[in-house]
């Protein structure tokens, strides 16, 4: 037989009562977290475009704080400054200077502020202490209901539902919830996502690494997968302008995983370090030796969470084999990609070093490779932006770059020549295409060139497309001239010839 519920309040094992809420006590809120999201936005006005959305003005709990926020937005409206000062007058105009705390507390809060980049970070402490106070505050108004003479159950429960169903929405209105932080409109994912940015290697019209995008640079062991990529870390860092004649746009911090043989890598990053650039690798190479504390199919935010602990916008895994528990489940390698995506959202540039399938027996060496070379699952290169496929045998001092898949143009193939003692790289000068216009007073035809580069002396139409857009990319960057050809008749046509420009030969004289 059931015994009968008690209505006696509900006792701990300890035989005390739980403790009741206060609900006298003081809301919660941050007033320090308030005064830092303002002094962010008296800094720089762009500030305010990355908090906005995060904050209404009755999300400050102080008063004053809402009318220095609403006052901060119509100087923005208006494509004022947001500095103390001109803050100043338009809080004066508004008859509010004093009753926000003076002149004085505005440089207070502008000279307290911890990180104007911390902006985000504080908006969202001040976002969900508002939400907990509207949550209290309905919270209290139910309780105050129920104590009502003649209360209705089923009214007060459609009144709450109501109340949760408008706060839902309000928050996934905001910006401030998961399904909205990172949606931008159209016009601004068009114009400022960076489609239009400087490439990290390479140029606009052949870009190597795009940022944004993922770099895969893939091969045999042995053939200067390491050997380049610590060519373009130490570009990264500023210490050289460009890798195998192509610029590299600076960083400001690399992390390099060196998680597979680091003593190795060590030795082979040394080749490149000098003691000048001491300064420069202290402070902007750091580097973890081993592998991780889980996979990255295992933990997908830990690659973000990497960089942001060592504030790093670039990161290099040495290698890939070493970051994902098994290469060929498609279901890891998604998950992977998911954890390079998570990065580069948060602004990281990734460089991957991976290795080749084997290659199969009798397979031509010479054959030009493609995608299906790449060990592991297809989805870890469809979320490369770019693949490099370096083919040679371990330690051949030449090596073919082959470029499987392009941000922009293709770039290459290129014959790379290796300096193993001194671990830098540079495209054999005998198929580079600049250098054998200077050395042809005469010039090239597409047929000629391609001949020259493919080494075959009847080349074939993929060879010959490929001469053309060289030499028509050379003749725009104003490294060659074009003599336009004829068309054929009784006498026979001419083709176009192309000629290193006049100075350009002056330049490298």
């Amino acid at each position: 037989m059931d015994e009968p519920r008690s209505n006696a309040p509900h006792l701990r094992e300890n035989g005390s009562h739980p403790p009741s809420p206060d609900i006298t006590a003081v809301p919660p809120h941050d007033v320090a977290a308030e005064a830092a999201v303002l002094g962010a936005c008296m800094h720089h006005p762009d500030v305010i475009d990355a908090v906005r959305h995060l904050l209404d003005g009755a999300d400050f709990y102080r008063p004053a704080h809402e009318s220095i926020w609403h006052a901060l937005l119509t100087l923005r409206s208006e494509d004022k400054p947001t500095d103390p000062i001109v803050l100043c007058n338009q809080l004066r105009e508004q008859d509010d200077l004093q009753r926000v705390g003076g002149a004085s507390y505005l440089h207070q809060i502008a000279g307290a502020t911890p990180s104007v980049s911390g902006a985000e970070h504080y908006a969202g402490i001040v976002r969900k202490l508002a939400d907990l106070r509207r949550l209290r505050t309905s919270s209290i108004r139910t309780v105050q209901r129920t104590m009502e003479p003649g209360a209705d159950p089923d009214l007060i429960r459609s009144e709450v539902e109501s109340e949760v169903r408008a706060e839902r929405e309000r928050a996934l209105a905001s910006g401030q919830g998961r399904l909205s932080r990172y949606i931008v409109d159209g016009w601004r994912f068009v114009t400022e996502t960076g489609a239009d940015k400087q490439p990290l290697w390479g140029t606009s019209a052949q870009t190597v690494w795009a940022s944004g995008e993922s770099l895969m640079i893939v091969g045999a062991p042995g053939v200067g997968k390491t050997t380049l990529a610590h060519q373009v870390v130490m570009a990264r860092l500023g210490l050289a302008s460009g890798v195998l004649d192509m610029p590299v746009a600076p960083g400001k911090r690399v992390l390099y995983l060196a998680m597979d043989r680091p003593q190795q890598i060590a030795r082979a990053l040394a080749r490149r370090i000098e003691p000048a650039h001491m300064s420069r690798v202290r402070d902007g190479l750091a580097v973890w030796q081993g592998p991780l504390p889980a996979t990255l199919d295992k933990e997908p935010d830990l690659l973000a969470d990497l960089a942001a602990a060592h504030q790093a916008d670039t990161i290099v895994i040495d290698s890939l084999k070493d970051a994902v528990s098994t290469l060929v489940d498609d279901a890891l390698a998604v998950a992977y990609n998911n954890a390079r995506q998570r990065a580069i959202r948060q602004g990281v540039e990734v460089m991957e070093l991976h290795h080749q399938r084997k290659a199969t027996e009798g397979a031509p060496r010479a054959q030009r490779p493609t995608l299906d070379r790449v060990y592991g699952s297809t989805w870890l290169t469809s979320g490369a932006g770019s693949i490099l496929f370096i083919g040679g045998e371990a330690g051949d001092p030449a090596v073919t770059l082959h470029h499987l898949k392009c941000p922009t143009g293709e770039v290459g193939p290129l014959q790379v020549l290796h300096d193993h003692e001194r671990g830098t790289s540079q495209v054999d000068p005998a198929l580079d295409p600049v250098a054998i216009l200077r050395q042809r007073p005469d010039g090239l035809t597409v047929r000629e060139l391609a001949t020259i580069q493919s080494g075959d002396s009847n080349p074939d139409r993929a060879a010959s497309e490929k001469a053309r857009r060289t030499l028509e990319r050379l003749a725009k960057a104003g490294l060659a001239v074009k003599a336009e050809g004829t068309a054929g008749g009784s006498g026979g046509g001419q083709q176009a010839r192309y000629r290193a420009s006049v100075r350009h030969i002056g330049a490298v004289s």
